[in-house]
């Protein structure tokens, strides 16, 4: 299974990324059930020991692959109906003009570039596929929900990053871009939680357009954000 002989505690100085997916542990030397009996001790209770494991669990990046296999149609109407369900309660609190984000082109992201094992270092299809049927669909539920409330002053506006983004990503000269498929700060999934502290920043940042294994750079964010707003005003101011 790949665990190792010996595991690193969870809140050693030098973990490792891969520490995280091989097994660490989290047992306190001299802890207990009872709360008191970890202060004798100065362990950690196993009330606190649960709580490590609960963050160790969010590191991780969970995925519901046991549940769906992208670019699944079950797993976007899973998503789209949650996002729905979100946008509605806002409404229903009083929200009267919400602009709802479409996913970017996640195939493009240098953590995703890692999975999908491209030499080439090439956008991820799959992955970008998953993108744009959520994008499809959440556009569709936005469509109907300003036909059902548009007499109560409602207005519901469907933002696209996707091809915003993408821009970038295939025209990176025109923007002044220099580095398109690998992070600032690193290119996989885990150099974008917790364990980015352990990478040094480039010393170019504004030649990237990610800053990590997920999320672009102040340069990129201003661009495509600038962009966003010149297309959406209209509908939301």
């Amino acid at each position: 299974l790949g665990i190792k002989e010996q595991l690193p505690p969870y809140l050693a100085d030098n973990l490792q990324p891969n520490d995280l997916i091989t097994g660490v542990a989290f047992a306190s030397g001299g802890s207990g059930y009872d709360p008191l009996t970890s202060t004798l001790s100065t362990a950690r209770s196993s009330a606190e020991q649960l709580e490590l494991f609960h963050d160790y669990k969010k590191k991780l990046v969970p995925l519901r692959r046991h549940e769906y296999d992208l670019p699944s149609p079950s797993y976007m109407d899973f998503l789209v109906s949650s996002a729905i369900n979100f946008t509605t309660t806002l409404s229903d609190m009083g929200a009267k003009k919400i602009g709802i984000v479409g996913a970017p082109p996640l195939g493009c992201c240098p953590s995703q570039i890692t999975l999908g094992g491209s030499p080439s270092r090439e956008c991820e299809p799959s992955r970008n596929q998953a993108s744009l049927l959520f994008n499809s669909k959440i556009s569709k539920e936005i469509d109907r929900l300003n036909a059902e409330r548009n007499g109560y002053g409602l207005k519901f506006v469907y933002i696209d990053i996707y091809y915003n983004l993408l821009d970038l990503i295939q025209n990176p000269d025109f923007y002044g871009f220099k580095e398109v498929n690998e992070g600032c700060c690193g290119s996989t999934v885990l150099s974008a939680a917790i364990f980015i502290a352990y990478h040094n920043a480039c010393p170019n940042a504004i030649d990237y357009i990610f800053w990590d294994g997920f999320h672009p750079t102040e340069k990129a964010y201003s661009i495509v954000v600038d962009k966003l707003i010149q297309q959406n005003r209209k509908y939301l101011v």
